[in-house]
């Protein structure tokens, strides 16, 4: 089993060979940069961006599962967070709601990432658009700040999740609300593919139960916790080949395992709005 820092390595390092494909190249290329996640992202779970506002293709790396601002309740004016935020791609689209009277800070813990941010954002002269280098377990904004987070397909990918929507919650007003993409599993996983550094950036091995995921958003301190939408995901037999013989592969597939993409919203209370001593129960 590697360690929390290994994990975390693995994702960086296949990031960053990643950042300098387009997206035409993640679709067709067998393995993409160093690992098929890129296959599995692009070809099986990314959604499609191109009828969103503020869509800007060159930050789009098809890397995501889902389409997270799209869900997000976004307001003009709003602080919006975007945890993961890649080469700028939902910061970007989130942007043109929050508008000019806005915020919007996108989080990456990958410096060619972030590095490629910058580099969009100033090709696209918005000044109210940053992108800040930092872990998603220990967030490097102060409390009390985002009217919304949004993040899309990371979470999985942070080795503490209880930490990651702790701070997730710090860094949230009272009366805030997330929008987050991710895939969750339904059924165990076969022990190869949870074993496989490939098949853990590609967002898959470091997926967990969504009883469990919806549970740590609980414990973190959410409420009104609602799935906005799932869909489910069906890998490739060229890919879970490459990790399972031909008769574990049968079994799979005759099995009751479940990989879903959702994309769950939930809010941190303002309990300074509650209307007497029952209302917040």
């Amino acid at each position: 089993m590697k360690t929390d820092e290994q994990l975390k390595q693995i994702v960086k390092d296949t990031y960053s060979s990643i950042v300098d494909q387009s997206k035409e190249q993640n679709e067709t290329s067998c393995c993409g940069a160093t690992s098929c996640c890129s296959v599995i992202d692009e070809a099986i779970m990314a959604e499609d961006y191109n009828q969103l506002a503020g869509y800007v293709k060159d930050a789009d790396l098809g890397l995501g599962c889902g389409l997270p601002t799209e869900y997000a309740l976004i307001k003009e004016g709003d602080t919006v967070v975007d945890l993961g935020s890649g080469a700028g791609n939902d910061a970007f689209v989130a942007r043109s709601v929050t508008g000019a009277s806005g915020k919007v800070i996108g989080v990456d813990f990958t410096e060619k990432m972030i590095d490629k941010a910058r580099t969009n954002a100033e090709k696209l002269g918005l000044n109210n658009v940053e992108f800040r280098y930092g872990d998603i377990e220990n967030i490097p904004i102060t409390a009390n700040v985002a009217d919304v987070v949004v993040s899309n397909c990371v979470m999985n990918l942070v080795p503490n999740k209880k930490r990651a929507f702790e701070e997730t919650f710090r860094i949230l007003k009272k009366g805030g609300h997330f929008s987050i993409s991710d895939i969750v599993l339904v059924g165990k996983l076969p022990e190869a593919l949870r074993q496989s550094a490939e098949m853990y950036a590609g967002c898959v091995s470091g997926a967990i139960q969504k009883e469990e995921y919806l549970a740590i958003i609980k414990e973190a301190g959410f409420t009104n916790i609602k799935l906005q939408k799932e869909k489910k995901i069906a890998l490739p037999d060229e890919i879970l080949s490459d990790y399972l013989s031909e008769k574990e592969l049968e079994t799979y597939k005759k099995g009751n395992l479940g990989i879903f993409s959702i994309t769950v919203y939930a809010e941190k209370q303002d309990t300074e709005a509650c209307c007497g001593p029952d209302c917040c129960n």
